[in-house]
Order: structure tokens, then C-alpha cells, then sequence
């Protein structure tokens, strides 16, 4: 996974657009993401509390946060192949980021790369409250 401490929110979403431009087609983005899915980082089973979980998702997701207002870390997991791919690129976009500029981004790239339109309604509310879930834990630490 491409974790480039000093690439920006900005610079995030505008590389996830450019590597989904490159599908032609949503079978292939969807095994895009699986595999991004596969590339997490291992999650320990004692993080899967419910103090950790994020609640509006269909399957389950867990988030951890760490770190404090000057660089913030999330690390989560899900239980379903698509929902880790999402949250991989949630990850790239807002982990590893001062809490004011997680604050301060939004996901422009879920738009940018046609995932509105390609969730079903669910995916979208779990992605949704992932979001929340994350900007909530940065808001604490301003």
C-alpha cells in the first residue's frame, strides 16, 4: 500500500482517481478493491470491541484511532472483501494526517472515481458513518 507520509489528502484522492481510471469497467474496479482489502495491515482480535466498531455499516468494520492533533493514525478492518477495499482507501486519504486536515478533507474521491453511484445503499451509509466516525475521533483531538 502507497504510504507516503508527506503526499497530501489532496494528492491521496487525486492518485485513487488516477489508478481507478485505468479499469474500464466496475468488475474490475470492485476486484481492484478486494485486493486493496487484502493489503491491510493485520488487525488484532482484541481491537474488535464495540467501543472500536463503527455503527450504520451493513457488515462489520472496527476503527482505532491513535496519535494525537499533529498526526493522527487509524488503523480498521471489516469483515466483508469490499468494505476492507473501502476502507483502504479511506485509510490512505485520512490516516497518517494532522486532525485539522482530516477535519478540513472531504472525500472528493469517492465521487471521483464513480463509487456514488456504484454502492448499494448500505455500502454507502457504512461508508458514511466510517467517515463520521473518523472526522469525530480528529474533531476530539482540535
Amino acid at each position: 500500500m502507497n504510504t507516503i507520509a508527506n503526499v497530501s489528502a489532496a494528492q491521496a484522492q487525486q492518485d485513487i482517481a488516477e489508478e481507478f481510471a485505468f479499469f474500464s469497467d466496475w468488475t474490475e474496479r470492485y476486484q481492484y478493491l478486494i485486493d486493496l482489502g487484502k493489503q491491510l495491515p493485520p488487525f488484532p482480535d482484541a481491537w474488535k470491541t464495540e467501543a472500536h466498531r463503527v455503527h450504520g455499516c451493513q457488515s462489520m468494520v472496527w476503527l482505532v484511532p491513535s496519535g494525537d492533533a499533529s498526526l493522527m493514525h487509524f488503523d480498521a478492518t471489516s469483515d466483508s472483501a469490499i468494505v476492507s477495499g473501502l476502507i483502504a482507501l479511506v485509510l490512505r486519504v485520512y490516516s497518517d494526517r494532522s486532525a485539522a486536515e482530516i477535519v478540513a478533507t472531504e472525500p472528493a474521491f469517492i465521487q471521483q472515481i464513480g463509487l456514488a453511484k456504484h454502492l448499494s445503499p448500505t455500502r454507502s451509509n457504512g461508508l458514511a458513518a466510517m467517515l463520521a466516525k473518523l472526522k469525530a475521533y480528529a474533531a476530539e483531538k482540535l
